[in-house]
């Protein structure tokens, strides 16, 4: 079953950076007419858009699979000691938001990289 889910998990993730590849095209095309006036305007862009995309699919995964152990390990928690149920939800459900905070933070950070990346000064003159 742990490699049934790991690999379904892999696929979905090819299948999003595919995905985000052809919704991304467009940048390309608005790149290209950015080469004729700054050659090294492209590479920047077409780089932070790539490391925006893989960051946000690695902290889905990863995020998803720490989500996954922490409600496994509540539940055998639960499992084995009925009358501590309810302190058993209570940290689980505080130990996923932390995790989904995690993840949010990288989103939050990849649309920064998308639309007003800070670092643009330092290499598109």
């Amino acid at each position: 079953m742990k490699k049934r889910s790991f690999v379904l998990m892999f696929i979905c993730s090819v299948v999003l950076m595919f995905l985000c590849g052809l919704i991304l095209a467009e940048e390309k095309v608005a790149a290209a007419s950015a080469v004729i006036l700054n050659p090294g305007a492209a590479e920047f862009f077409t780089k932070s858009v790539t490391i925006a995309a893989l960051g946000l699919v690695a902290m889905g995964i990863v995020g998803a699979v720490m989500q996954m152990f922490a409600i496994r390990k509540a539940l055998e928690g639960m499992a084995r000691q009925p009358e501590s149920a309810g302190q058993l939800q209570l940290s689980m459900i505080i130990g996923l938001a932390f995790i989904e905070s995690l993840v949010l933070y990288v989103l939050f950070i990849s649309i920064i990289l998308l639309f007003a990346n800070p670092f643009t000064k330092y290499f598109v003159q």
